[in-house]
């Protein structure tokens, strides 16, 4: 078995392509980081592969490339790694800082969930099984996420659905809970 990521001290993981994001900022003072959230993401969506994900994190995208793309090019939103259909890890936003990728979003009874949370899309939709090399790579993230932050248990791993209910679905019922579980 490989070795997980180490994570350097601004929250850079080794290994990953370093892409970085222009949106993001600093978190509020004194927080502590103890929610991680999965998300799914797919562009066009239901399409894998391409820089379309990477180009919508960067504010890059070209609202003319889809039909799409025009409906979210003046998004302004990141997520802290991306893990692609074959397990390849990208980094947008150190984990020091406030990745956007919750939006509006309540766990228990915090609010924000940007200020304390690391955000991991997979690239993938709701309805279409994530791979194997996916949910590898999720593992060795979320464990070595769980040693730089232990107030991530895993109680405290989550959908975006669960902290922003009726407003996304994400990851979706094909994501496997269970084997994110056991790799935890």
């Amino acid at each position: 078995m490989d070795t997980d990521p180490e994570i350097d001290t601004d929250g850079w993981f080794d290994g990953a392509l370093a892409r970085p994001s222009p949106n993001c900022d600093e978190r509020p003072p004194a927080t502590t980081i103890d929610l991680l959230v999965i998300h799914n993401i797919s562009l066009p969506p239901g399409e894998f592969g391409g820089e379309w994900i990477d180009a919508l994190f960067r504010n890059r995208l070209d609202p003319d490339a889809h039909p799409y793309f025009a409906t979210i090019a003046g998004l302004r939103v990141s997520a802290h790694l991306l893990i692609r259909r074959d397990g390849a890890l990208v980094q947008y936003v150190p984990c020091e800082r406030r990745a956007w990728h919750a939006g509006r979003s309540r766990f228990g009874e915090r609010e924000a969930c940007n200020d304390f949370s690391i955000g991991i899309e997979l690239e993938g939709t709701d309805t279409q099984p994530f791979t194997a090399a996916q949910y590898h790579q999720l593992g060795r993230c979320a464990r070595a996420l769980r040693r730089r932050y232990p107030g991530i248990t895993p109680e405290r791993v989550v959908g975006h659905a669960d902290i922003a209910p009726g407003r996304k679905t994400d990851p979706g019922p094909a994501f496997d809970w269970a084997r994110l579980r056991r790799a935890l």
